[in-house]
């Protein structure tokens, strides 16, 4: 009878680790299987570990603020042209009157790689690459995408109108960039600036090719108080090329962080400019 006894607590131990057993390896596989998606990706990686996934950010390049404001605006805008113009070339003057624009890194602006568009074709080849958008309370002003939200924000606060009225005051083609320099200058006043002789014409109109108006980023207005200018800074818009009053160019940055890039203010006339260093 013990020996009966016996065997059977015997054989009722081995059922129980046996059942212990089973259970805990059905625990041990839901627990692997629980995230088969997160195994999938550890399994994919090259180095067999598992790491978060990786989100791209843009962040904007700050030039270092114990340079200069010369150097800090050129190693800015190297960032934008691969072959920055040299000291007393046409392109230089050209950088030094319209170069403010290439301090914008928003993302989802497109600047041109330098700062002459040779011709109809070029520029045509460029404007196929830009994003635009209609500028509000207009039939035919057409802008990049962000700066004519930008734009919009602020007419929804001010009465902002454009200078004329028509869609030259907006985004511009060869042709109409060329017919307006024709109009102001002619082939000889060309010569002259290339030549670095002449660059007050500069804050007239553009040369061919040069408009910020091209890009898609300047527009003219027509401003009349210190309120509307107040809400267009507010918004990425500024006053840049000297001379020109109703020619405002889209920045993209807040006021108080252009001198970080060595734009400096300068007021003309009651007016306040913000150029380049150059």
């Amino acid at each position: 009878m013990k020996l009966i006894l016996k065997i059977a607590a015997f054989v009722t131990i081995i059922i129980c680790v046996s059942v212990t057993l089973v259970f805990a390896h059905k625990i041990s596989q839901s627990q692997l299987t629980s995230k088969p998606e997160t195994v999938k990706e550890c399994v994919s990686e090259f180095n067999g570990s598992c790491q978060q996934p990786k989100i791209a950010v843009n962040v904007p390049f700050i030039p270092d603020q114990k340079l200069d404001d010369q150097q800090r605006f050129l190693t800015t805008i190297a960032n934008k042209i691969p072959t920055v113009p040299e000291i007393d070339t046409f392109e230089y003057t050209l950088l030094r009157s319209y170069g403010t624009v290439f301090i914008n890194q928003d993302s989802e602006i497109k600047l041109p790689e330098k700062v002459i568009l040779d011709n109809e074709i070029e520029t045509q080849s460029f404007q196929d690459q830009i994003s635009i958008e209609l500028v509000n309370g207009t039939e035919e002003c057409y802008l990049q995408k962000r700066a004519a939200a930008a734009l919009n924000k602020a007419k929804e606060l001010e009465n902002i109108s454009l200078k004329s009225g028509y869609a030259g005051d907006c985004l511009r083609n060869f042709a109409t960039n060329l017919r307006f320099w024709n109009k102001y200058a002619n082939r000889e006043t060309l010569t002259q600036v290339k030549a670095g002789k002449e660059t007050k014409i500069l804050g007239l109109v553009a040369p061919p090719g040069t408009s910020q108006h091209l890009w898609g980023l300047a527009i003219d207005l027509q401003i009349l108080t210190p309120a509307q200018k107040q809400i267009l800074n507010e918004n990425g818009w500024f006053q840049t090329v000297v001379n020109d009053l109703p020619h405002w160019t889209y920045l993209g940055w807040r006021e108080e962080d252009l001198p970080k890039f060595g734009l400096q203010q300068k007021i003309i006339q009651g007016i306040k400019y913000w150029t380049t260093p150059i």
